[in-house]
């Protein structure tokens, strides 16, 4: 937000000195959004009654942001109650004002008609955060789909008329719009009318139309009399001295220039004139808003929609406020005992939170120092389990930290042994259920069992082959655990292995086949006969996991007849040796070092639309749609997904990924792919893939040599660049954006994580205070003095040096509260580019 006020100040100021403006620079906060939750049911879909009733509804849910489809579920087949089951997480990169998510029923020869919708304001997300809903479908009003905002300006001037009276004049002058929204996928022919409304009359005034952009700049004035004198004689269809200026508003709509077709409704906002009676020149900027301000009408029952939604926003600092905090926590490997150092306190104060684990995990990733903490918070754990078959079984901060670590690290992993396999799975079709009670007529159990025994193999055999693939900090970790484990209970043999197997196969494998789709294995939640499968399969890859760290018989570990006699095919000497061999060679002594050829991962591929090279600007027919991959080492376009390459561009010649201005091609969502021939223009679906896609392919090139340092936002065309008219020649007249150096495939914010962590302390600070009583507590009367439950969460082994922890982690609170106090101070002014006024002024 600060960074978008300070560009502008500075265009307006551009007399101040380069001094001043550092100064502003280093004061830039990053607010930076994202969204996560689960699509999870739907029930009772479509009208209750009348001749809208239907039975067999083919339904597909999707999110948009304003007016944006930024994710679309897969169709469900024929009910009127389906459960979608998709998880989404993604970044929000630009502002917006209303999250909706929209259920449609989908046609086959037609356009996809809505059911209805559920539309959360952004200040309103926070009160459904984390928890599951239950949302009431709203019908979907052509009227109330809007998006955007728009600039004006009103100013009172008095006029002396040829009889030396004066009267009144209000001038509106409408500046630009931004953020207007994609009509049929296309920018919008856009204009506006201006109207003056009061109790007797309308006067109605109208701009031109700007053609093929989201952001028309107007810069229109339009006058109206508002007052004029009693010895005013000239015949008019109000009576003006009757009028009161007081109930005068004026009245901004904007439409789609329909040509032949009917125009379509943009939005509205309505200012009183009355709010120039103190400051007779008012400017700001307002959010369009639904006609009518989105008054809802009675409409029937359209069914319900159940969704978990949790809406993040991190008001990120300049990195060097989190200089302390941050110093803080990359001390905790050291501490001793483990349990007082700062990010144990942290896992500590907030047990309860699964997610208050992950920024911390991702710190010390980034820093290379989780391996010596999770070895400390393992051995913790293990000084206090009685039982070797009960070793890291419970949801702990070790648990919790391998768990995430697992996740963030693996990914690559996952997707190099399982994705193949899972992919056979979900497109084949084969059916596998073996339960007698769950079999469908005309189902041959004998067939399905084969079916499931064969999948069973593929999948066992991807993983026992894998042990090459693990990354080398998985290795670290794991071998950590079985040396410690084996240290712990000496006269267990197994225990070895099953510190491992409890993570690798319990925790990652398993978990992976059972929703491929939260580990991207899978663009969807698979169908239920499908994940009735892999749900069978994972159970059994659970216990074929744990058969060489515990015992050959593990029959007993199923409940179900059913399973227990399809397992009994497994139970062979050498499946047993086969998960031995892989926990060995996982969890080896030799620590396991990169090869310096990094295998090439796929990053990301999907469906975009290409603009093919050398043709005019302007033309639907220069952008074609086109399969675009990109692994870590090179970025290739294909015809269709799985075909022959195109255009393969190597990694290494990619010399800058930037954003293209909208007026380059009048398309929004562009990025051009500059490199050692002409560069390459891609139009994504959306904003979220189009700053995933700059991201990715960013990071992946961020260490070349030559990268360029400035270059165009628009294209070449008619011998100059249209962005600034130089010739072909000339360097960019923009610099390129700076790319923080990261891991790639961990792509770690650590600002932003610390931000989080400091979130969590703030949050929980009473915590904190009774960490510091029960310190003091123990320490002065040796063993708390008050009611075991004040206390009981805590895990205090040294009571002097956790006291010491916690001081530090409130004076370095502190110290980041101020700053947070210092830059609230710069939020942008309520009426700004930044800060729109929501509904009508007055």
């Amino acid at each position: 937000m600060i960074s978008v006020e300070c560009t502008v100040y500075q265009q307006e100021k551009h007399t101040q000195s380069s001094q001043t403006m550092a100064e502003e620079d280093d004061m830039t906060i990053r607010i930076l959004q994202s969204l996560r939750g689960k699509i999870c049911e739907a029930k009772n879909l479509g009208p209750t009654s009348g001749p809208n009733r239907q039975r067999d509804l083919c339904t597909f849910c999707t999110i948009n942001l304003d007016q944006e489809e930024v994710f679309r579920t897969k169709v469900f087949e024929k009910s009127l109650s389906p459960f979608y089951g998709e998880d989404f997480y993604f970044e929000i990169p630009r502002p917006f004002q209303c999250l909706s998510f929209y259920v449609y029923a989908k046609s086959v020869f037609q356009r996809d008609l809505p059911v209805g919708k559920i539309s959360i304001r952004k200040e309103d997300l926070c009160k459904h955060s984390g928890k599951e809903h239950w949302f009431g479908l709203q019908p979907v009003d052509p009227n109330s789909e809007v998006q955007g905002k728009v600039h004006l300006e009103m100013r009172l001037n008095e006029l002396i008329t040829e009889n030396g009276s004066v009267c009144q004049q209000l001038l509106v002058r409408i500046i630009e719009c931004q953020g207007l929204p994609l009509i049929s996928g296309q920018n919008c022919d856009a204009y506006a009318t201006v109207s003056l409304v009061g109790p007797a009359r309308v006067d109605q005034k109208k701009t031109k139309v700007k053609k093929k952009t989201s952001d028309p700049q107007f810069e229109e004035t339009f006058h109206f009399e508002v007052t004029r004198s009693s010895s005013y004689t000239k015949k008019s269809h109000f009576q003006v001295e009757e009028e009161d200026i007081e109930k005068l508003e004026i009245k901004v709509d904007l439409w789609n220039n329909g040509n032949l077709a009917q125009d379509i409704f943009l939005g509205e906002t309505r200012v009183s004139v009355k709010i120039l009676r103190n400051d007779h020149i008012h400017r700001a900027w307002y959010l369009l808003q639904p006609k009518g301000n989105g008054s809802k009408s009675k409409n029937d029952d359209l069914g319900s929609l159940r969704l978990n939604v949790t809406y993040t926003e991190d008001n990120v600092l300049p990195s060097a406020c989190y200089t302390p905090l941050r110093t803080l926590l990359l001390k905790s490997p050291d501490v001793k005992p483990i349990s007082a150092s700062p990010a144990h306190i942290l896992g500590d104060i907030c047990r309860e939170r699964y997610e208050a684990v992950l920024p911390v995990v991702r710190l010390l990733l980034h820093h290379s120092r989780l391996v010596p903490f999770v070895s400390a918070i393992a051995a913790l754990e293990l000084d206090n389990t009685q039982e070797a078959n009960t070793i890291f079984r419970g949801n702990s901060l070790a648990t919790r930290c391998i768990d995430d670590m697992m996740k963030i690290v693996g990914r690559s992993y996952l997707t190099v042994t399982l994705k193949p396999v899972l992919d056979e799975i979900c497109e084949s079709n084969k059916t596998c259920e073996i339960d007698p009670i769950k079999l469908k007529e005309g189902d041959n159990v004998e067939v399905n069992k084969e079916n499931l025994q064969g999948y069973v193999q593929k999948v066992f055999s991807s993983i026992t082959q894998s042990s090459s693939s693990c990354p080398p900090l998985m290795c670290d970790v794991f071998r950590s655990l079985r040396q410690m484990a084996s240290k712990r209970f000496p006269a267990d043999p197994h225990v070895q292995y099953s510190a491992v197997s409890s993570f690798v196969f319990l925790r990652f494998f398993a978990v992976a086949v059972l929703s491929p789709h939260t580990f991207q294995l899978r663009p969807h939640h698979p169908d239920p006969e499908v994940s009735r499968t892999l749900t069978l399969i994972s159970k059994t890859i659970q216990t074929l996991g744990s058969w060489g760290s515990l015992s050959k018989n593990k029959l007993s570990s199923f409940k179900e007849s059913y399973m227990y006699d399809f397992f009994k095919s497994f139970q062979e000497d050498k499946c047993i040796g086969k998960v031995k061999k892989f926990l060995d060679e996982i969890s080896s002594n030799v620590s396991k070092e990169s090869s310096g050829v990094e295998d090439s991962v796929v990053l990301k591929e999907g469906e975009v639309q290409k603009r093919a090279q050398g043709r005019r600007r302007i033309g639907k027919k220069n952008f074609k749609k086109r399969w675009l991959r990109v692994t870590s080492r090179e970025l290739s376009y294909h015809k269709h997904r799985g075909k022959e390459a195109l255009c393969v561009i190597p990694v290494k010649n990619i010399l800058a990924v930037e954003k293209l201005d909208e007026s380059a091609f009048n398309r929004k969502n562009m990025f051009q792919v500059i490199h050692s021939e002409k560069p390459l223009y891609v139009q994504a679906g959306n904003c979220v893939e189009a700053s995933e896609w700059i991201e990715v392919l960013s990071q992946v090139c961020r260490c070349n040599p030559g990268r360029q340092v400035t270059y165009h936002p628009s294209t070449y065309s008619g011998g100059a660049w249209l962005c600034c008219q130089r010739s072909d020649s000339q360097p960019g007249c923009k610099p390129c954006t700076p790319t923080t150096l990261a891991n790639l495939q961990l792509d770690i914010d650590c600002d932003r994580e610390t931000e989080r962590i400091y979130f969590l302390l703030s949050s929980n600070y009473s915590k904190l205070q009774k960490m510091e009583d029960a310190c003091a507590s123990i320490a002065v009367y040796q063993g708390p003095q008050r009611e075991q439950d004040d206390y009981s969460l805590f895990t205090i082994q040294d009571p002097k040096e956790t006291f010491h922890s916690l001081k530090q982690i409130r004076l370095v609170l502190k110290d980041l509260q101020e700053h947070h106090h210092t830059r609230n101070a710069l939020t942008a002014q309520y009426g700004s580019q930044d800060n729109p006024i929501v509904g009508k002024t007055s």
